[in-house]
């Protein structure tokens, strides 16, 4: 039987193993950290919101990517799917800060996809849309893939490694057949990686308690900052959010905290608890902060020139030839890409298992 190592055990690593093991492959996943840990801004995956919201514009591949996964997370999120409880179906509006040029993709595949009218935009947008969408429960969704790729036969080894050539090796697991590399943010200093191009992102948001919030509501600004909000089926509520390039500060600042809760609450009142907003009253910031549950940040894995999703031949220590896929770079759109982006990845795999592999070869995405 083929095996293919899979290193990374993010989103974008464990779709891609599920992927693998479609086409029959024994797959063993390596990495450090894995869904269920302490939660570490070492662990991207963990600190997303998140929902899928396309913003690839006419970039075409990476709108088939998030295409291709929103048609299997709306059929995931149905009602009676076994894997229902993990996403939450909901109306999503968003506002824009500036004019759109041309027809907006999401037309084409986001159910109730309406455009706002002039009187239903807030001040400072210019347009808007409302469309119906789903929001993903991270922590959980990322244990059920785990569990799936479990449950299917694959393997997994938690190692600290410096340097792909150890994997190539066999230093963790039997010398495998193929490498697809998912290293996300640790593509920059893995050994015979070193993807300079990669860098992080950094995001910060708030998490909160607040079951009555049933709709997701995000607004562009002028700045490129996005706010946002993205309730969970759970009840809680991620606030968001911020994104700043090469910013490595591990902890959430509380200045960021409470300018987070300051957009949030001017697009979306309605987070506050209800009884603060009884009689007309205008809820404030400390109201929000009674329904806190944590406050933090993670580094979204940015790569200029977009996704890596190309083929290479390595050589290992017994001179044998294995082909390698790199699949990394997804910054803030690991999960709403993560099934189209897979396949693509397990297309290249099964050319270069075929023998069809130019070292360097594939293709890579417009950054976003």
């Amino acid at each position: 039987m083929v095996v293919v190592a899979v290193v990374g055990a993010g989103v974008i690593g464990l779709t891609t193993v599920l992927k693998i093991q479609e086409l029959g492959y024994d797959v063993i996943l390596i990495a450090e950290l894995f869904p269920g840990d302490e939660k570490s801004t070492r662990y991207t995956s963990n600190w997303a919101g998140a929902h899928h919201v396309s913003l690839a514009g006419s970039d075409k591949t990476q709108l088939k990517m998030e295409r291709d996964t929103f048609d299997v997370m709306w059929k995931m999120s149905a009602p009676g799917a076994p894997t229902e409880s993990l996403f939450l179906r909901l109306p999503q509006t968003e506002y824009y800060v500036e004019e759109r040029q041309g027809p907006n993709p999401l037309a084409d595949f986001m159910p109730n996809y309406r455009e706002l009218s002039a009187s239903e935009l807030r001040p400072g947008s210019k347009t808007g849309v409302t469309f119906e969408t789903i929001t993903i429960d991270t922590p959980r969704y990322l244990a059920y893939l785990y569990s799936r790729v479990l449950a299917q036969g694959g393997r997994s080894v938690r190692a600290q490694f410096q340097h792909i050539q150890q994997v190539l090796d066999g230093a963790f697991c039997q010398v495998p057949d193929a490498v697809v590399v998912c290293a996300g943010l640790g593509a920059t200093t893995l050994g015979g990686v070193e993807d300079k191009n990669v860098y992080p992102i950094r995001g910060q948001t708030v998490l909160i308690r607040a079951p009555w919030v049933r709709f997701g509501r995000t607004t562009s600004s002028k700045s490129g900052l996005w706010t946002y909000v993205i309730p969970r089926r759970s009840g809680d509520v991620i606030l968001g959010g911020t994104k700043v390039d090469n910013d490595w500060y591990p902890k959430a600042r509380p200045e960021t905290t409470r300018d987070i809760l300051e957009r949030t609450l001017a697009i979306a009142p309605e987070i506050a608890p209800p009884h603060t907003r009884e009689g007309g009253r205008t809820p404030t910031i400390e109201d929000v902060e009674s329904i806190i549950i944590e406050s933090g940040c993670g580094f979204r894995p940015g790569r200029k020139g977009g996704v890596r999703l190309e083929q290479d031949v390595l050589t290992n220590a017994e001179g044998q030839a294995i082909p390698i896929v790199y699949h990394y770079g997804h910054g803030g759109y690991g999960y709403q890409s993560s099934w189209g982006s897979a396949s693509m990845a397990v297309d290249l795999l099964q050319s270069t298992l075929n023998g069809a592999v130019k070292s360097g070869s594939g293709a890579a995405t417009r950054e976003h």
